[in-house]
């Protein structure tokens, strides 16, 4: 796996890692180097000799705050002699950094890697009023989904909606879901299927604005999701759909939405409820749920990020009074 090296004027490498590791999991092979007011040249390059001598790899990336600055070019210095394994980035930012931790596991170059990070980290810039947008940043991205609304009864594609993920997480989408499952999965929409994120205007608008470049983002209710679950215009739609609780989800699929596995990654706790692990809390309607979605061959993949390891949901169901 490529090794990564994280340098910054003061302490932004490390906190931007801490960042990254919150949304993408803990990763190998990467270090923060930082250079510090008291510090100097000799310093900085010093903690990056020995970053690169604690990798099991001879293929290096440095992400640099700056082009130009003390960690850039005390980088650039011991990148001369590499030039056909390393590589150097200038402009760290958090879309990069996780775009860099994912593509390492299906990129073994350092090259291949910096070439993808640099429309990732472009294309992360955004504004808000968008008329402040520059021109040549508001272009559609293209995808296979038609373009203009299609005549009621319309065949496309195999006529079917494809679910690539269905995750219940209290927290719907945020930086896990927008940059690591949608990275994962490579849906063409983000569904939030939910009543009542559906009656909230507020949540809509926020939650439509946090898609990521390239993907749109919706909220419907649960019957309008069974209703496009139907509609064969939606054969070209690749769907990552998100529920706020088992609750929701079950309703879709004794709907006859076609989920065959449920990846559990958030459920926030509050009164009345059980911890079953960091991220996981329960009550007796939740277990009841997971109970029916069981019963009706539903599998569940407990996991916050792709790189995290799969847990059994029923071995940590276990520690709750209401599996007795």
């Amino acid at each position: 796996m490529v090794g990564i090296i994280l340098a910054s004027h003061g302490e932004f490498a490390e906190g931007i890692l801490q960042s990254g590791s919150m949304i993408v999991g803990e990763q190998e092979n990467v270090k923060a180097v930082t250079l510090l007011p008291s510090e100097g040249p000799d310093d900085i390059r010093r903690k990056m000799e020995e970053a690169i001598a604690s990798f099991e790899t001879d293929e290096v990336l440095f992400l640099v705050d700056l082009w130009g600055g003390t960690p850039f070019n005390q980088a650039n210095t011991l990148f001369e002699d590499k030039k056909d394994k390393w590589a150097i980035v200038a402009g760290l930012n958090l879309p990069m950094l996780i775009e860099s931790f994912t593509a390492r596991f299906s990129m073994d170059k350092a090259h291949d890697i910096a070439a993808s990070l640099i429309d990732v980290a472009k294309d992360s810039v955004k504004v808000r009023p968008e008329s402040l947008q520059p021109a040549e940043s508001k272009a559609a991205t293209a995808t296979e989904e038609p373009s203009k609304p299609l005549p009621e009864g319309t065949v496309v594609g195999n006529g079917r909606i494809d679910i690539r993920l269905a995750r219940i997480d209290s927290r719907l989408l945020h930086g896990q879901v927008a940059t690591a499952w949608a990275k994962d999965v490579n849906p063409t929409r983000i569904i939030v299927v939910s009543d009542d994120v559906a009656k909230d205007d507020l949540r809509k608008s926020l939650i439509t604005q946090a898609s990521p470049p390239g993907i749109k983002a919706n909220v419907v209710p649960i019957d309008k999701m069974i209703e496009v679950w139907n509609d064969p215009r939606f054969g070209k739609t690749r769907a990552l759909l998100l529920f706020e609780n088992p609750t929701d989800a079950l309703r879709v699929i004794e709907g006859g939405v076609e989920i065959e596995e449920v990846n559990v990654g958030s459920m926030a706790h509050s009164e009345g409820k059980v911890m079953i692990n960091n991220v996981l809390s329960v009550d007796e309607k939740d277990v009841e749920a997971f109970k029916k979605m069981r019963d009706l061959g539903v599998t569940f993949d407990v996991r916050k990020v792709p790189a995290d390891q799969r847990k059994d949901l029923w071995s940590l169901l276990k520690k709750t009074k209401y599996m007795n």
